[in-house]
């Protein structure tokens, strides 16, 4: 088995399953299991980092709440700057907003109107890609404030829901997979 494979069973050993959250037929992937866990957090936050390490990013944008836990690392090891996308009268300045469909509902994310500058070359951060619309309204915010987003980051991905094809035309890096 490839290094790489044995790695990702590691990391994925430390993720708890729990059936039924947040309501009933939905498996969530609780990564605060892998959080406490010091070898597989260090591996996660170095792989996630060195996917960008030779390029030129300004800043790294995490999700809230959990993208919050990954995107400052990487900004200090990229030396980029963090920005914050919060939910809705959580940011005190200036700000943009999106709306957008969830598959029970919508949701609003907002950012600083300051927070990223014309051609700042961009990450964005969270834990979990699954259906993508949250990701793909941060990508909205970011380029309708001039920003180039240069790639998204996440922990898992949920293969078998269609976050990777909303995101099409991005490049897309998850450290973990699950298929079904």
């Amino acid at each position: 088995m490839p290094a790489d494979a044995t790695l990702e069973q590691e990391l994925k050993s430390h993720i708890r399953e729990v059936p039924d959250f947040p309501k009933p037929g939905i498996l969530f992937y609780d990564i605060t299991t892998l959080l406490k866990h010091p070898r597989g957090l260090k591996i996660v936050l170095d792989r996630m980092t060195s996917y960008y390490q030779n390029r030129l990013i300004d800043t790294v944008i995490g999700i809230e709440s959990r993208g919050f836990i990954f995107a400052p690392y990487i900004a200090a090891q990229l030396g980029a700057g963090f920005v914050p996308v919060r939910k809705p009268k959580k940011l005190p300045a200036e700000k943009e907003s999106i709306s957008y469909e969830l598959e029970y509902g919508t949701d609003t994310l907002e950012i600083h109107r300051d927070a990223v500058g014309k051609g700042h070359n961009v990450i964005i951060v969270d834990d979990l890609l699954a259906t993508g619309g949250t990701a793909r309204a941060v990508t909205q915010l970011v380029e309708k404030l001039g920003g180039n987003v240069v790639g998204l980051s996440f922990v898992v991905e949920l293969e078998f829901l269609p976050g990777r094809e909303k995101l099409a035309g991005y490049d897309v890096f998850s450290l973990l997979k699950y298929a079904s």
